[in-house]
Parts: structure tokens; sequence; C-alpha cells
């Protein structure tokens, strides 16, 4: 006859596992601040977003209330403008154009800084890293003067090179760990194989730094169709017509031009943040693993 000695840590082993609780509920207040923080960003965009669907009687007669009918005039009356159309060909084209030149000249930047080895490389990133802390105020002036005296302002590529250049920073600062990351061994032997660097740079760097060049290229998108005042200096004082502006401008001056229709100016603003929204939800998962691996390096 065998006897089996069981030990205590066999016996939690044996025992079955109990799951576990999908919120710690020990610490309430964590859950009551990420609440608040949650409802105070969603509810101003959705007050805008449902506020597009009331009209203006209803809205002055109850600011707060919900519409009673729903009405898509303000809608209509937006997606028939050709003004409307207008500023999303400016923003689209302003901030394609961004975010390609952020890219191209961010990646380039960024290989020569994380795989090279020359003196005054680690200034070099320091000089990138401190543009983070240089606001686009203090260049606001000289900036525009500088675009005047070589015939930009007023021009979409006059916007498009000042707001590549305020981008590189950030652009370089989560590339760089990026490409420091990927093993040189991979390099040796892409070298072996008779790759040069531009070939190794090519086929190699740019598809194993996909989430990070998905990262600045959407914060670069997003940061553009968001931008205000570049736009002002560049469009607006260069004499750039009214139906071409970007659309924060254009909301701008919607505004003021309908501040009689407060439904109509509920309904461009909420259509005006759509696309860049929708741009920024699509590559979420993308700009977390960027973000991630840029922490990691």
């Amino acid at each position: 006859m065998t006897t089996t000695l069981t030990t205590p840590a066999a016996a939690r082993a044996a025992r079955p596992m109990k799951r576990r609780k999908a919120f710690d509920w020990g610490q309430p207040w964590v859950y009551l601040v990420a609440a608040i923080v949650v409802v105070a960003s969603v509810a101003p965009v959705a007050y805008i977003w449902i506020g597009g669907f009331r009209t203006t009687a209803d809205i002055n007669a109850d600011p707060a209330g919900f519409p009673n009918p729903w009405s898509l005039d303000s809608y209509i009356g937006v997606l028939t403008s050709t003004r409307f159309w207008g500023s999303v060909f400016s923003s689209s084209l302003v901030g394609l154009g961004t975010t390609l030149g952020t890219v191209v000249l961010g990646v380039m930047a960024a290989f020569v800084i994380a795989r090279y080895t020359f003196r005054g490389r680690a200034f070099l990133y320091s000089l990138f890293a401190a543009g983070l802390m240089f606001p686009l105020t203090v260049a606001a002036l000289p900036l525009s003067v500088l675009l005047r005296d070589i015939g930009l302002q007023g021009t979409f590529i006059g916007l498009i090179i000042p707001q590549v250049a305020f981008a590189l920073p950030v652009t370089i600062i989560i590339l760089v760990p990026f490409l420091r990351a990927i093993p040189p061994e991979l390099e040796e032997a892409a070298v072996i194989d008779g790759a040069t660097r531009i070939g190794f740079f090519w086929r190699i760097m740019l598809p194993l730094s996909a989430p990070g060049l998905v990262t600045v290229g959407v914060l670069a998108f997003v940061n553009s169709w968001n931008a205000y005042l570049l736009p002002l200096l560049v469009l607006a004082a260069g004499g750039m017509p009214q139906d071409l502006w970007t659309l924060p401008l254009g909301v701008q001056q919607f505004s003021t031009q309908y501040s009689a229709d407060t439904g109509a100016v509920l309904a461009y603003t909420s259509l005006s943040m759509l696309p860049a929204l929708a741009f920024f939800l699509a590559a979420e998962k993308r700009i977390v693993g960027g973000l991630t691996g840029a922490v990691k390096g």
C-alpha cells in the first residue's frame, strides 16, 4: 500500500483557481477620478454632435436638452456648402503634405542618429529634444516675416514646411529608440548578403519600424488638422481666399458669419472634427504600440 504525502504548496496548487475579479473595487477613488475625466472629455464633444441635430430656436429655449424633434437641416446645410468642402480640401492637402514630410525627413534623420557613430551625435539628438520646449508663439513674428520675404506667405507650401519643422522633434524622439532597438546582427547579415546601407534601410529598417512610423504619422496629421495659429499667420494673413482656409479657420469664420444660427455652427464644428477623430481611432492600436516601443527603447 502506497501512501502519498501532500504538501501544503501542492494542495494549494491542486485547488481550482478562482476567477480574478475584473475590477478591483478596493480603490474606488481611482475609478471615480477616471469616470470624472471621461465625462469631462466626452461631454463637450457629445453636446456639439447632438446640438447639430437641434434647431436654433430649440437650443435657445432649452440649451441643455435633447433634440425634439431631431433635425438634419443643419448638417445638410453644411454638407452642401462649397466653403465647407473647400476647407476640407485645404486641411486634407496640408495634413497629408505635413505627414509625408514629417515621416520621410524624420525617419531619415532618426536613422542617422540611431545607427551611425559620429562626433556631435549626442548634441544633435539633444538639439531635437530641445525643440519640444520651443513654443510656436515665439517664432510667430519672425516666421511670418521670413515667409513673406521668400514669397511663401499665403500658400500651402508655406504652411506645410513650418508644420513639418515643428513636428520633427517629437518624431525623432519616438523613432530613434525604435531604430536603435533593431539588432545590429541584422545589418551584418544584410551586408554579408550584399545589401547596401540604403538597401538595409529600405528593406529591413522601414518594415520593422512600421509601428513607430504609423505613430508619428498619425500625430503629425492630427496636429496639422487641428492647427490654428500657423494657418492663421500663413493663410489668413497672407491673403488666401476664405473658401480655401483650413477647417479650424473655417470654423471660426463660419461661427462669426452665422453666429445667429447656433445649430449650423455646432454641425459645422462636429463635422470638422470627424476625419481627424476617425483617423486617430483607426490607428489607435498602432499608436499605443509605437509609443510603448519608444519607451522601451
